[in-house]
C-alpha cells in the first residue's frame, strides 16, 4: 500500500494537532447544548472517533450511510442507505461529521434531508476540505484541514475500499487508479 502513495500530505502528528484544534472549536460551540454527532459512514468513522474523544462535553453518537464514489474516482449519484431513527433527529442539534468535503453534494443533501426530518439545527464538521472541487455552494462549519485537488487516501479515506487504514493522508499515485472507469 505504501508504494502507491505519491506524497504524504499530513503526518500522524499533524492530524492529531488538527483534530485537537477542531475539537476545541466544536467544544466551544456546543458547550451547554445537547447535541448529537452524526458520522457519515464509512469514511468518517476514524475521524469521528478521534474527534469525539477530544470533546469533553456530553454528546450522543449516530450514523448515516451515504456514498457517491463506488469504485471510481469522480463523484457520481448519491446513495443514502440509512438514517438515524426519528427520535435521534427530530428537535435535535446535529453535528454532521464527514471525512472530506469536495463537491459539496453529499453534505448539502444530507443536511437538507436531516432538516426535513425535523432536526432543530444541522452543522457540519469535516476532516478535509477540498474547495477547488465544489460543485454546489456549501461550506463546513468546522474543518480540520484544507487540501489541494489531489486524490487523497488514508486516515479513513479510501480508493475502492482500500487505504483507509493508513495512519497518514497521502496523495495516490496515478498508476494506482489508472484505468479505473469513473462514475
Amino acid at each position: 500500500m505504501h508504494d502507491d502513495i505519491e506524497e504524504i500530505l499530513l503526518t500522524e502528528q499533524q492530524i492529531t494537532a488538527g483534530i485537537d484544534a477542531v475539537a476545541k472549536q466544536v467544544t466551544d460551540a456546543y458547550r451547554g447544548v445537547e447535541f448529537t454527532v452524526v458520522s457519515v459512514l464509512k469514511g468518517s468513522c476514524i475521524f469521528a472517533s478521534d474527534l469525539i474523544r477530544r470533546i469533553p462535553v456530553p454528546l450522543e453518537l449516530a450514523f448515516v450511510s451515504a456514498s457517491s464514489y463506488g469504485d471510481g474516482t469522480t463523484s457520481g449519484d448519491l446513495e443514502m442507505n440509512f438514517f438515524p431513527a426519528e427520535g435521534e433527529i427530530r428537535g435535535k442539534h446535529l453535528l454532521l461529521v464527514d471525512d472530506i468535503l469536495d463537491t459539496g453534494k453529499t453534505l448539502s443533501r444530507l443536511k437538507a434531508e436531516l432538516t426535513k426530518r425535523g432536526a432543530a439545527q444541522v452543522k457540519s464538521c469535516v476532516f478535509l476540505d477540498k474547495p477547488a472541487r465544489r460543485a454546489v455552494e456549501y461550506n463546513a462549519d468546522f474543518r480540520a484541514f484544507e487540501v489541494d485537488d489531489l486524490f487523497v487516501v488514508g486516515y479513513g479515506l479510501d480508493f475502492a475500499g482500500r487505504y483507509r487504514n493508513l495512519p497518514f493522508v497521502g496523495s495516490l499515485k496515478k498508476e494506482a487508479y489508472a484505468g479505473v472507469v469513473d462514475g
